[in-house]
């Protein structure tokens, strides 16, 4: 599994929490981010910005479609692992969060991937 991290905040950080997970990772403007997602390089896109879906997600939806993209954390809320897992089950490869939701949501995105 290959995941790249793209947004606008917390890049580096984000990419220390999916390193503890023992994934392999890279940091890449967002734009090169999801065209490395579309053209199968990377399997995964993780990205924080101040709404969780805004600049984190605006060029994997753009490049990607919405249907593959969810928000897992914003502004006052933060989904369920039974969510998450449904949203991965159900095949979105583009993940946007709040940068302060970053250590709860990455490790439960991952498990969900790992499954």
């Amino acid at each position: 599994m290959k995941i790249v991290i793209g947004g606008h905040l917390n890049q580096e950080e984000n990419m220390e929490l999916v390193k503890k997970e023992g994934i392999e990772v890279d940091i890449m403007d967002d734009m090169s981010a999801a065209m490395a997602v579309k053209s199968g390089q990377y399997d995964f896109y993780f990205g924080s910005c101040q709404t969780g879906a805004g600049g984190a997600l605006a060029m994997p939806i753009a490049l990607l479609g919405n249907k593959k993209c969810i928000s897992v954390a914003g502004p006052g809320f933060i989904l369920s692992d039974d969510k998450i897992a449904e949203a991965v089950e159900g095949g979105k490869i583009a993940f946007g969060f709040v940068p302060e939701a970053a250590q709860s949501v990455i490790p439960k995105i991952i498990r969900c991937l790992n499954r």
